[in-house]
């Protein structure tokens, strides 16, 4: 959705303060896609600057549906959204006014509010998620999940280091 700030960069000392509502219904990402399950409208405000300069500042909420890292378990994994930011309008040949990159949430005197969630779940999302701080994930060998119980495989993995004297053991070893 595109929210038109003319009349925020046209008046000085002017604010504005706008709900608007989150359109995306998958966030895709190169780590996979998600449905959102949950989402709060995005609280903007808007405040002037200058006549190439306006503030940004908001708050949003979305739930993902994900998966523990660990264990594949399915997780709603809230993300919650506070930003603020400078922006300037898009001249007409595509320079902005400013040196800072916005990435492509403006278009002429207009925020691509779309965009600009995108680029606020992208780095607001967490690192690891994981069902339970504890989660001790899956058996290597044969898939069970570890927080239901042991499974009893060997999950023994010698170390490659010492292997060569596992091999000079092995060889003078008498049949």
């Amino acid at each position: 959705m595109l929210v038109n700030l003319t009349d925020i960069f046209s008046s000085e000392g002017k604010t504005k303060d706008m709900d608007v509502s989150i359109e995306m219904e998958v966030f895709s990402s190169r780590f996979g896609e998600y449905p959102i399950l949950e989402k709060s409208p995005i609280s903007f405000r808007f405040e002037h600057i200058s006549s190439d300069r306006a503030k940004v500042s908001g708050s949003a909420r979305v739930v993902l549906d994900m998966q523990c890292d660990r264990c594949l378990k399915p997780i709603n994994q809230e993300v919650c959204l506070a930003f603020e930011r400078e922006v300037s309008p898009v001249l007409e040949d595509g320079a902005e006014i400013s040196e800072d990159d916005d990435a492509g949430i403006m278009e002429g005197y207009s925020l691509n509010t779309e965009v600009l969630i995108y680029n606020e779940i992208l780095m607001n999302q967490p690192e690891k998620v994981l069902c339970k701080g504890d989660c001790k994930g899956i058996c290597m060998v044969c898939g069970h999940d570890l927080n239901d119980g042991e499974c009893g495989c060997d999950t023994f993995v010698p170390d490659p280091r010492m292997a060569v004297l596992q091999d000079i053991f092995n060889a003078n070893k008498e049949v």
